[in-house]
């Protein structure tokens, strides 16, 4: 068991793909520009939107000129209510064009929002592919997972609203402006001097809100991150009585979450009524100065509705992108995250030659390896394995068994010397080609939601059902899959089968694609006795004439390994097969016998 707020350790190693750039957090202009570049792939839907978006703005400006015209028509020498009846049809017609012209605008926009979130989602997806495995180290799963659903999703939300309200609200500012000053230049002007005012207060207040939706959006990541934890590891938290512990945690992490969310809706919330309170003393402006040139003989009644009625639709959007607001900075500060993730730095571009079928000699020559920089791992590691050899890695946990194995199969590459396969540095290959190469099963096991069939088949999609099945038979894990429903058509899930089932299928996988390489990381720790030496007897099979590696804490199931590597603080400590170690009497004599002191 071990700590349930297992957070991974950061391996700040001085590999190449270890170093990251420092990186200044992003504001919400930049990131803005950014969610633009993505967006300008889509050039014919934003066309069509600004289009559909002038011809309803034009459409609902020009219904105003048509009131007032009918209202004009209303005299002291009586009211001319034929004609009225002709503009108020022409209204109504207008009304219903504008009401379907906006309904396709809205259809544009949902598909421009979630095409863009979709391209972003998918190099967020492709770029976790790519990371280096420090990078994923450095990072809990719950908040990358939060950043490629939740924050996408926030994303899509403050688009789809920033779409709707900008595109149609900048095509509003500019034709209104244009209709207002045909009909009188004076009021418009004023108008239009007054408009920085706007500008300036919501400017004032989103600077800030930003800062703060930012804070709310990284708290919420840890908050899943947390959760994530908790539930994945629920029986350590149960076993350990950390209840309480856990929900204090959780307590003091939604306190802050509430801080921050409280203070970043409270600024947003000041943002409506302030422009509204500015464009509210613009229209009384409108109205006071029309009046006088009513009295003047300047202007017309109808014509001074008509100036209210722009003054009003001018200053709408405003309102409305003013509305929204909240919604666009918490869209930022959440693509602020998924961009930061997009582009962290991968792992060390790879050339394109590609590795043939090896024959599988191995050698490792003067390699020096740490995960932190200034402590050091593996020092000055040289071993050769010769194809068909089996060899076995031992010695006290934390010795670097593990890492020699990330570094064979170059899950992280070396800090100085060179790994050769068939003479071949495996940094002048594909990292694919490589892997093609070995097969690997690992003391911790997983299986995808899917079949039997997807979950053997991982490595070899192409198998037919007779090689799947031989497989499964040379693993021991077709007696429980044939009592399955469904057999190989059964769907399994990480957590419906036996940590020593999933061992087995997983087996399975490797005994399918039989690659010249093997590597077995404690492959057998779940597995009972019988079945093990079961699965013994066909590792000895498929192991004859392919390069195995095995790490082992049982010593007794590498009796028959070709050289044994004891390691310990990085280093080779003794090399040998078992019976030249025993003889010896050092370092491996000593793990040997204290596993069987008892016998």
């Amino acid at each position: 068991m071990g700590d349930v707020n297992n957070k991974k350790k950061p391996p700040e190693g001085n590999g190449a793909q270890n170093r990251k750039s420092k990186k200044l957090p992003a504001g919400s202009g930049a990131v803005l520009k950014k969610v633009l570049r993505v967006i300008g792939g889509y050039k014919l839907l934003i066309l069509l939107s600004m289009i559909f978006a002038a011809g309803s703005v034009i459409i609902q400006l020009y219904i105003p000129i048509l009131f007032g015209d009918a209202i004009d028509l209303i005299t002291d020498r009586g009211i001319d209510l034929k004609a009225i009846g002709e503009y108020l049809t022409r209204i109504l017609i207008l009304t219903v064009i504008s009401s379907v012209v906006v309904w396709v605008m809205n259809l544009i926009n949902n598909r421009l929002a979630f095409k863009t979130v979709q391209d972003i989602r998918a190099k967020a997806i492709r770029q976790i592919q790519q990371l280096p495995l420090s990078y994923l180290d450095r990072c809990s799963t719950g908040d990358v997972v939060q950043r490629v659903i939740a924050d996408t999703d926030q994303l899509a939300d403050g688009l789809l609203l920033g779409f709707n309200q900008l595109f149609a609200g900048v095509v509003t500012i500019v034709v209104t402006l244009v209709f207002m000053l045909s009909k009188n230049v004076i009021i418009s002007l004023m108008v239009l001097v007054m408009t920085p005012v706007s500008f300036l207060v919501a400017k004032f207040i989103s600077s800030r809100t930003y800062s703060m939706f930012g804070k709310q959006t990284k708290t919420r990541g840890s908050q899943t991150a947390l959760i994530n934890e908790v539930i994945t590891n629920q029986k350590v938290v149960k076993a350990f009585g950390c209840e309480d512990r856990i929900s204090d945690k959780f307590a003091a992490i939604n306190a802050e979450l509430k801080k921050y969310s409280r203070s970043a809706v409270f600024y947003s919330s000041l943002t409506n009524p302030s422009t509204r309170a500015v464009n509210n003393v613009i229209y009384a402006l409108v109205a006071l100065v029309g009046a006088f040139k009513i009295i003047g003989g300047g202007l017309s009644v109808g014509g001074l509705t008509v100036l209210l009625a722009y003054a009003n639709q001018y200053m709408k959007p405003f309102n409305d992108i003013s509305s929204v607001i909240t919604e666009l900075q918490n869209a930022l500060a959440c693509a602020d995250r998924v961009f930061e993730l997009i582009e962290a730095e991968p792992q060390i571009r790879e050339k394109d030659t590609r590795m043939k079928n090896a024959e599988g000699l191995v050698d490792i020559d003067g390699v020096d390896f740490s995960y932190v920089k200034d402590k050091p791992l593996i020092e000055n590691f040289t071993f050769r394995a010769v194809p068909g050899t089996t060899t076995a890695i031992v010695g006290p946990t934390g010795c670097g068994k593990t890492t020699f194995i990330n570094l064979l199969m170059r899950f992280y590459d070396v800090d100085k010397g060179t790994i050769t396969v068939d003479g071949q540095d495996i940094r002048e290959v594909t990292r694919h080609s490589l892997r093609q190469n070995y097969g690997m099963v690992l003391q911790e096991t997983w299986l995808k939601d899917g079949t039997v069939r997807d979950n053997i088949a991982f490595g070899k999609p192409d198998a037919t059902d007779e090689e799947i099945i031989r497989a499964a038979k040379d693993s021991h894990c077709w007696e429980f899959i044939r009592r399955m429903p469904g057999k190989l058509d059964c769907v399994v899930r990480d957590d419906s089968l036996s940590q020593g089932q999933k061992q087995l299928l997983c087996i399975a996988r490797v005994m399918l694609c039989r690659p010249p390489m093997l590597i077995l990381d404690e492959a057998t720790s779940s597995i009972d006795t019988r079945t093990e030496l079961q699965i013994q007897e066909a590792f000895a099979k498929l192991m004859k004439g392919r390069t195995s590696f095995i790490v082992a804490h049982r010593l007794s199931t590498i009796h028959s390994a070709d050289n044994i590597l004891v390691m310990q603080a990085g280093k080779i400590m003794e090399q040998g097969n078992h019976d030249t170690l025993m003889k010896k009497g050092g370092f491996y004599t000593n793990l040997y016998n204290s596993q069987f002191a008892g016998e």
